[in-house]
Parts: structure tokens; C-alpha cells; sequence
């Protein structure tokens, strides 16, 4: 039986890697170059398999043209990109673009309700596998000074809605219907999916203790 090819986590998020690390596979990380589009008229989800997709190919060209040296293979990859944005009053919020407009962002979710959606593309040489997860996330009635804090420590500029599902010390969620891996930047039954259907062998199954009530996880193809 073929060994498995050589995986490409198509992302600079440290949450990403930490995830991806749960399924016990060999990968190389390497950031995408890719600029994240514009929405357009596509809906959030089609938004972000899109972006996803966006990021693979261009991880995809760049590992073959300027392989980085912990890549000694490149006869057979196969890449995950991935894209989070966060959707609330028909607006999709991605990363803030500065400390104020991430203030205007938690101020916005404050105690309400919006939807979370991750896009995963998994892309071989001859083949893109895509899908997107959506799950509702509710905020808990934080205070100002409680997000005056947490943008002044800088926190909240890299991620998709200003806020970390994590974030133990802010604690900005009352209640996540959903996949928790998923807010946090990749779904991970999801991803094993994917990979399962692109060939990769012995996976390991999520160990986190939220993935075993996940709504998204399911049986291997």
C-alpha cells in the first residue's frame, strides 16, 4: 500500500496546528500567500470554501516552486487551507483591522447570537475536496472595560470576530451550538473526513474531550 503523501497545513495559526496536531499525522506547516477575497455576493459559506480553496492552490504552487527545507518531498502533496468568519445581521466580520475596530466588533456580538463558519479545502494534485461548517455561538453580557482590556492586550487581532472561543481569561462565550473545533479555526471530524477520502491512512480520532458529543463527527468513509 502507497505511503501516505506529504501533508501541507496551508496556515499561520498557531490554533490551526495545535488542532491538526490532534489527529497524530506528520505535517509541515507553510503560510499561504494567498490574500483572503472579498465576499461578493457568495453566502458565507460558499464564501469560505472558497477562501480555503484560494489558500491551498496558492500553498500548493509555492511548496513546488520555493520548497521550504522542511519539505524533502514534493512528488505527492496533498494541502489544507481553511478560512473563519464570523456572520451576525447579515454581515460576515473576519479579522479586525484594528484595535478599534475590534472594540466595535465584541461590541457588536455582545449577548447575542451569530454563526461561526469554517471552510476546509483539502486539495491533491488531481482532486479538491471542500466543506464548510457552521455553528451558532452566543456571547455572554460582558462589560466595556472587560473589552477594553482584552483588545488593549492585543488578543483579539488575529482572529475572525475579535475573540477567541478559548480565551480562558475573557471567557467571551455563554453557550456554542456547534463544532468548538470549528470556532476555533478547523473543524477536526470534519478535517479526518476529508483526509480519509484523500487517501490518508491511520488516522487518529479527536481526543479532546468536547469532540465526543460533536455534532459533526461521523463515521470514516
Amino acid at each position: 500500500m502507497a505511503a501516505n503523501p506529504t501533508l501541507i497545513l496551508g496556515s499561520a495559526s498557531p490554533r490551526r496546528v495545535a488542532l491538526l496536531n490532534q489527529l497524530k499525522l506528520d505535517f509541515v506547516q507553510l503560510v499561504s500567500p494567498a490574500e483572503e477575497p472579498a465576499p461578493g455576493n457568495r453566502g458565507p459559506a460558499e464564501h469560505v470554501v472558497e477562501s480555503a480553496r484560494l489558500k491551498a492552490l496558492a500553498v500548493a504552487t509555492l511548496a513546488i516552486s520555493a520548497p521550504p527545507p522542511s519539505l524533502d518531498n514534493t512528488d505527492s502533496l496533498l494541502i489544507i487551507g481553511a478560512d473563519t468568519i464570523v456572520c451576525v445581521d447579515g454581515a460576515i466580520l473576519g479579522k479586525p483591522r484594528d484595535a478599534a475596530d475590534a472594540m466595535a466588533m465584541l461590541g457588536a456580538l455582545r449577548g447575542r447570537q451569530h454563526e461561526v463558519v469554517t471552510g476546509v479545502a483539502v486539495c491533491a494534485n488531481d482532486e479538491d475536496i471542500v466543506d464548510a461548517v457552521t455553528s451558532r455561538v452566543t456571547m455572554r453580557e460582558y462589560a466595556a472595560a472587560e473589552v477594553a482590556f482584552y483588545v488593549a492586550g492585543g488578543s483579539p487581532l488575529d482572529k475572525a470576530g475579535a475573540y477567541a472561543i478559548q480565551d480562558a481569561a475573557f471567557a467571551p462565550v455563554a453557550d456554542c451550538d456547534g463544532c468548538e473545533c470549528s470556532v476555533m479555526g478547523l473543524p477536526l471530524w470534519t478535517v479526518a473526513y476529508m483526509l480519509t477520502r484523500a487517501g490518508v491512512r491511520a488516522l487518529d480520532a479527536p481526543t479532546f474531550e468536547r469532540c465526543a458529543d460533536c455534532p459533526e463527527r461521523r463515521d470514516q468513509p
